[in-house]
Order: structure tokens, then sequence, then C-alpha cells
């Protein structure tokens, strides 16, 4: 039993975000204001803002962000070799827009030391407005209502709109409210300038960016007119330009004026005005942002132009009605229902406007791990995304999973470029990147990690058999498959043994798990490439019965030889899976059980995540496991191992599984709740539902997790709802937690939208739009239609006493070659009993 286990049922502190089925609520200002600003990040995916106060102080981390908006810098490596990474990307800050400062009195509006009567701050995941309304009161005693509002537009990508109104409830006082843009990027804060120097890449916790001492952002230009202001910037070392502007509407019934001025890293709107009690001065705000790899600012000025030209003839209502029209449609194909359960229907709620902030408008850039929310992990694209995003994507919204996967079309050059450079035919996708180019500098925990070819080519097969955009599979997605299949073809090689029994073998890779890395036959590379290898040759033969012209092309594009069809199809019959027969368990790697366990229960609280408090020698020498591996295999792949496998792995793995990655949690849920282990299931389920509400890893300052938010419908689905999805046949066998009433879902199958309901005694399916479908429940065909259709249940599965899982199993007994297997936490030297050991193995039998 992992720690991750041991949480509250609802770790959020209620007393600050009370319980809101649709809203996520901040009843007072004060507290972490690094997790609120993530908290209340306003985003459409190509846009994002972090949610600091619109007076700009106090701040944990300024943050406005473009996908994919970067700068570039040289990773230098004190040991360098061959073919290591050599340019290092980081998304950067662009001009800060979100201020508007108030003074009263000439008195400035700050949260931290404002005598506030009342307040309240809150975004309704119907609306995406996030909103704030205060009363304060002056240091002369005047009585102020503010009230806030600021969106980020899903049906205009490059658009922002922000709205202040004060309204004097008593006194009279002279009014001001600054509207600016900031290079914040530049400037550290309102009054400071970063120093000259290079990228400052020396950072205790790899998660988090990299930060920059040189000029980033190089002026181009400023202008500004009567209500408007331009701001245009070149990025120093990626050459990407950008320009932003900003347009005003003041309403008062008080006489106003108004001063417009520009500098290189700065532009201001200051309103001014005399309010006597019940007096209103409303200022709106609207804000475009264009950015390009290479456009001169002068076209992004243009482009800024006419989208605040729409804003100034439609008005701020039309946007705002098509903001709520645009999640009306997200909620209907999305929304997970958990009645009764309204701590948890919030934080799913909020999980998924997370996604359709993260996804929306990426419009073919990659799903940063940390959406444009924060910096976390430098704004990189990881396969992550295939994995966890993309699914809830392909079942519920299928042109933003389209969306997504023609990015990793477009980045087919240099993932065939960087194989090359590492030897390999076909293409290798990196690890980490934004601009197609590998960006980690550790390749044991990065560039190792060749499953993200099969990951990616895992994705695109889901959307095809899901959705059947069959024109998609054969100009987009085969030629990904093509590629990636090559280079497991050209990776693996043959071993034959004495007996003439030959198998293929691919070493020297790292799974998802980083704490065993550069080993030998990795179970979750092998049988995801396994697969890319089979779905591969199928692609082709099915391009080649369908559209010979279309074959033609693709065959001389890629110089495609058939015959490396049969190569392929060999290679995945002759996929070496390694198993012990011993403890009846799939191996993460050849040599995984050589090691010693690492006591995970034993180890205290404070030296997690282990990759900040061990160097990764340490690690490597355990069983250990950062995240879920071979678990995470059977999920994916689930129909090529048996319930007793899935049942034996599980037990085996849970208890060596630290949950340091936010990944994990959730995919151990769903395993846990497929092979028996429920009450697991629903802990597992709530470390995931809970890790940024809960800030549960402790940085969600950073931004979101964008991943684990995917992963939680996942978990809904998949795990408590029992959807498995095998060659686009969809099946159902449920496992509803006991403490639940109902669950229910919508999923998007071949353009037919249906609602899932799920209740202890019966599975229903209502046909919403679209033509009918087939499913299945436990083996029982059933039919989708719109009068709706009921399959009654015996029960939920099966349930299994988890005590197996509180520590590891074999411990303490011998193994195949009659060595005893012991546990061990490692130690400060200094201090060798400062951490519990369990090193002696007459202990651990007379234990057991």
């Amino acid at each position: 039993m992992t720690r991750l286990r041991s949480l509250p049922e609802d770790p959020v502190d209620r007393t600050r975000l009370p319980v809101d089925e649709w809203r996520l609520v901040e009843s007072r200002p004060d507290g972490d204001l690094g997790l609120m600003e993530t908290l209340f990040a306003t985003a459409n995916g190509y846009l994002g803002m972090r949610g600091t106060p619109e007076e700009g102080r106090d701040a944990h981390s300024h943050g406005t962000f473009l996908n994919g908006f970067h700068e570039t810098w040289d990773i230098n490596h004190a040991e360098s070799a061959f073919g290591f990474a050599r340019t290092g990307q980081t998304m950067i800050s662009v001009p800060d827009s979100s201020t508007l400062k108030l003074y009263v009195d000439d008195e400035p509006l700050l949260l931290s030391i404002a005598d506030l009567e009342e307040y309240e701050r809150w975004i309704d995941f119907r609306e995406g407005v996030l909103r704030r309304e205060l009363i304060w009161r002056t240091p002369a005693g005047k009585r102020v209502k503010v009230s806030t509002a600021r969106m980020i537009s899903f049906s205009q990508r490059h658009l922002a709109l922000m709205t202040m109104r004060v309204e004097m409830l008593e006194g009279s006082a002279p009014i001001a409210i600054s509207s600016q843009i900031v290079n914040r990027q530049d400037f550290r804060d309102d009054f400071g300038k970063g120093v000259d120097g290079g990228p400052v890449t020396d950072k205790a916790d790899p998660r988090q960016t990299t930060a920059f001492t040189h000029r980033v952002l190089e002026p181009m230009q400023d202008w500004h007119s009567e209500r408007r202001m331009l701001l245009g910037y070149r990025v120093a070392r990626s050459g990407m330009t950008l320009a932003v502007g900003a347009d005003h509407v003041i309403e008062s019934d008080a006489e106003t004026e108004h001063l417009m001025d520009t500098s290189a890293d700065f532009g201001r709107q200051v309103t001014r005005a005399h309010l006597e009690e019940g007096s209103v001065l409303t200022v709106r705000k609207s804000v475009a942002y264009h950015s390009s790899r290479s456009v001169p600012h002068r076209e992004l000025f243009d482009r800024c132009r006419r989208t605040l030209d729409r804003v100034r003839r439609d008005g701020f209502e039309a946007h705002l009605a098509a903001q709520r029209e645009y999640l009306a449609d997200f909620w209907q194909s999305s929304d997970v229902q958990l009645p009764g359960q309204p701590e948890a229907q919030q934080a799913t709620r909020w999980c998924l406007f997370q996604l359709a902030q993260a996804t929306a408008r990426s419009d073919q850039w990659g799903i940063p791990a940390k959406g444009v929310t924060g910096s976390g992990y430098e704004g990189h694209y990881f396969w992550d995304s295939e994995i966890y995003v993309v699914p809830f994507l392909t079942f519920t919204q299928p042109r933003w999973a389209r969306n997504a996967l023609r990015f990793r079309t477009t980045m087919l050059p240099k993932a065939r470029e960087r194989a090359r450079e590492l030897n390999q035919r076909g293409a290798l996708f990196p690890w980490r990147t934004i601009n197609g180019d590998e960006a980690s500098a550790y390749y044991a925990a990065g560039t190792a990690q060749y499953h993200i070819d099969a990951d990616v080519s895992y994705a695109f097969c889901q959307y095809a058999d899901v959705t059947g955009d069959v024109d998609f599979e054969r100009r987009d997605g085969v030629q990904v498959l093509v590629e990636t299949a090559r280079m497991w073809a050209d990776l693996g090689f043959w071993r034959v043994t004495a007996a003439g029994v030959s198998s293929f073998h691919i070493n020297g890779v790292t799974g998802p798990d980083e704490y065993t890395t550069v080993v030998n036959n990795n179970l979750f590379t092998n049988v995801m490439a396994r697969y890319n290898l089979r779905r591969a040759a199928r692609a082709v033969r099915d391009l080649r019965a369908a559209d010979e012209a279309a074959y033609e092309a693709l065959r001389v594009e890629l110089e495609l030889d058939e015959m490396e069809l049969d190569q392929w199809e060999a290679c995945a019959d002759g996929m070496f899976v390694p198993k012990d027969d011993s403890l009846g368990i799939h191996l993460q790697e050849d040599r995984f059980l050589e090691r010693e366990i690492w006591d995970v229960a034993n180890t205290p609280e404070e030296a997690f995540p282990l990759l900040l408090n061990f160097h990764p020698l340490v690690i490597y020498r355990f069983q250990v496991l950062k995240q879920a591996d071979v678990v995470l295999a059977q999920f994916l792949r689930g129909s090529e191992f048996t319930a007793e496998e899935k049942r034996a792995d599980f037990e085996y793995y849970d208890p060596i599984t630290t949950g340091d990655s936010s990944l994990s949690a959730v995919v151990q849920s769903i395993m846990a709740a497929e092979v028996g282990h429920q009450e697991a299931a629903l802990d597992y389920f709530r470390a995931g539902l809970f890790v940024d509400l809960g800030n549960l890893h402790g940085n969600t300052s950073d931004g979101v997790h964008i991943a684990s938010a995917g992963g939680v419908w996942n978990a809904l689905v998949h795990g408590f709802g029992g959807m498995r999805h095998d060659e686009g046949r969809i099946s159902f066998d449920p496992r509803l937690p006991a403490q639940w009433p109902e669950l229910s879902f919508p999923l998007t199958v071949r353009g037919s939208r249906f609602r899932v309901r799920l209740v202890r005694e019966e599975i229903s399916f209502t046909l919403e739009t679209g033509e009918e479908i087939e499913v299945s429940v436990r083996g029982e065909s059933v039919r989708v239609t719109a009068e709706g259709v009921s399959v009654p249940l015996a029960d939920q599965g099966p349930l299994l006493d988890d005590a197996v899982l509180s520590r590891p199993v074999g411990l303490g007994d011998a193994r195949a070659d009659g060595s005893i297997m012991t546990s061990f936490v490692p130690g400060d030297p200094e201090d060798p009993w400062e951490y519990p050991v369990a090193s002696d193995p007459d202990d651990i039998v007379d234990e057991g």
C-alpha cells in the first residue's frame, strides 16, 4: 500500500475553497498565492493567464503564456558526447496585460493589506470567466465595491477581455484606474529590470522552468492612439515574433479623463474620475495577442488590429455569449456526472475544464505538460499528451484530438533527423520538446524513452478506430505508423537460442518509469512497439486496397519496400516479453528482480519525491518505481494479458510504486478497479482527482498537471465505468465504487454520441446524436438506441482484500536462484539510522 492511499477523502481546504459543483470559489484572498494563481488561471490552449490579482500585486509568479512561444538556449554538458541534446527550449512569459490598478484617494488597492468587508472570487465552468467581487473600506473610511472579470476567449483564440467596475457605496473620492501592459519577462517586477547574463539552468527541481538573465524580448516597436496601444517584440535567440494590442471602453455617470502612453516595455491607459456616492466607473479592456515563428511584427500589428476591431464592432456581450455557447457544447459531450458526490463532482469538472483550457484552441500546436497555466517543465510537450489527454479528446472532442495528432505529423521531419542522429531508420520523436528538437539534457531518463514512438502511434490508431476518420488515417496516420515501425524494426535485434528458438529484443531503453533506466526489454516498450509494428503493416495494406494512387504516392515518398511489412509483422510476432515463472509476474525489464527492493512503506515522507533526495544511481539500484509501467501497458493493451496476469502484476508492482509522478495514481486506480482491489482504486482515484486542488505534489504553483487531469477522466470512464476499446470495439465491465450511487458520462464513437449511466444494479445507454451503434457488456452485445437500453448487473466485479498491497510480494522468500528478497531504505551515511532499515533476511522471514 503506497503513501498515495493515506490521503483524506477530501484534502482541499474548504474554509477557503468551498464546495460548488459548477464553480471554483475562493472565499478569502490570503494563503498560498502560487497555488491560487494556478487554480484560477484562465486559458484556451493558445493563450493563458495565471490567476494573479488585477492589481498586479501581491503575486507569486506573474505569467501570460502563448502555446509554443519560446526562447532557445545552448545546453552545456559538463561531459558531452555525440547525439546529446544541444539546444534547450523554454516557454517564456509574454507581456502581461491583466493589470488594472485601482487608486481611491490616491491609495492603491492591495489585497494583502486592504480592509475587505466582503470578498469572493470564482470561475464558473459553464461560463469560463474569472470573476471577483469585493467591498473595500479605504484608509479614509470610504466604502467601494469593486467587480472584475477576466476571460480568455475560446471562440477567438487570440482574444482576452477584462472589466473593472468601481461603485462608490459611501463617501466620494477621486478614482484612477491604470490599465497596463508590462513586459514581465525582462522586468522582474514593476520597478526593476533583470541583469545581463545567460540562462539559469542550475535548479534544484528539474520540473521547474529555466530562468533567463539576458534580455529575451527585444522591442521592435511601440505605438498608441487615443484608445489603442500596440507593442511588438522579437525573441532574442529563437527569433519568434510577437505583437500585443489593447483597446479600452470607458463607461461612467461621472466626467472622466484619459491618458495613454507606450514605451518599449510598457503600455498604460489611465482613466481618472471623481465619484460621488452611488456613482459607477467601468473600464472594459480588450487585448489581442498574435505570434509567429518569423513573421515581422508589423504584420502581427495588423492582425491585432483586426481582432480588436471585431470587439469594437460586436461589443463585449457578444463574445461573452459566444463563450457560454462554446462551453455548453463542450459540457454536453464531456460532462461526467457523480450524483451525491459534491466534492468529487466539483473536482472532476474542474479537471475537465482544465483539459478544455489546455487543448481547445491549441490548433495544431502540442499540449504542454502544464497547458498554458504555468511555466513548469519549460512548457514542453511530452508523451503524456498521447496517453493521458488525447484519449479524452478522441471520445469527447474528436476535432481537438485531430489537431493534437496533426501536430505530431508536422514534427515528422525533425523526428526523422533525430532518428538519423541516433543511428536509426524511420523517425524518433523527442521525449520533451517545443520546436521538434530533443530538449532533454539527461538522456537516461529522457532520450532513452523510445516508447514515445509507440505512444504517438497508439494515439493515431485509437483515434482512427474510435472516430472512423479514414481520411486522416490514410493521409497523416499511415506516415507516422510507417516511420515509427521502421525505427522499432531497426532498433531491435533477433536472438536465437541453442534450441533454435528466435525472439526479437529491444535493448538500452527506458520505459515510463524513470527510476529504472537504460534497460533491456522494458515490457511497456516491447508490448507497445509490438502493437505499433502490427498496426503499421495493416495500415499500409489497407491503404493499398482502398486507394491505389495514395498507396503509390506513399511508397514513392517514403521509399517503402513491401517486404518491410512482412519484416514488421515478424518482429511483432517474435517480440520478447519478459516474465518470471517463480513469481508468476511479468518483469518490468530483464534484470529487474536482481535488484534489492526499496522499502517504500518505511521511507520517511520528507524523502519523497525520491528524485529530489537521492542521486539517480542510488535509485537505479533498487526495485522502486516512480510511476506505473507494466501496469500501464496492461491497461493500454489489456487484451494481450489474462485476468490472472493482471492481478499478479498489479499486486507485485503496487507496493514498490512511490507515486512520485502525478501520472501514476490514475493508472493504478484503473487497474486496481479491474483486478478487484476496489478500495485501492477509489483511494488512487482521489489521489489523482485532487493533485492540484489539494496541491498533493507540492508544485501546483508551477501550473496545472494536465495529464493527470486527463487521467481523471480515464479513471472514471475506464476504471469505474469499465469501458475498454480494442480495434474499435467498445465494451464495458463496470466497477462502481460502493460509496457511489451513480456514475454517468457521454461518449462519442464514429460520430454517434451516447450517454452511459451506471448504477449498482444495471448499466444503461441512451443515444443522443447520430446513428445507432453496438457495444458489449461483459460479453453481451447491446444496441444503443435513442429509446435507451439497460443491462442488469449481477455485481460490480471481484472484491479483493487490499492487505496484500501492504508489503512487497515475496519479501523474505527465496528467488529462483535461491537468494532471499530483502527490502531497504538508503540512509544518511552520517546517521545510518536516520531512515528505518530492514536488511536482515532473518528478520524479514520472521515477520512473514
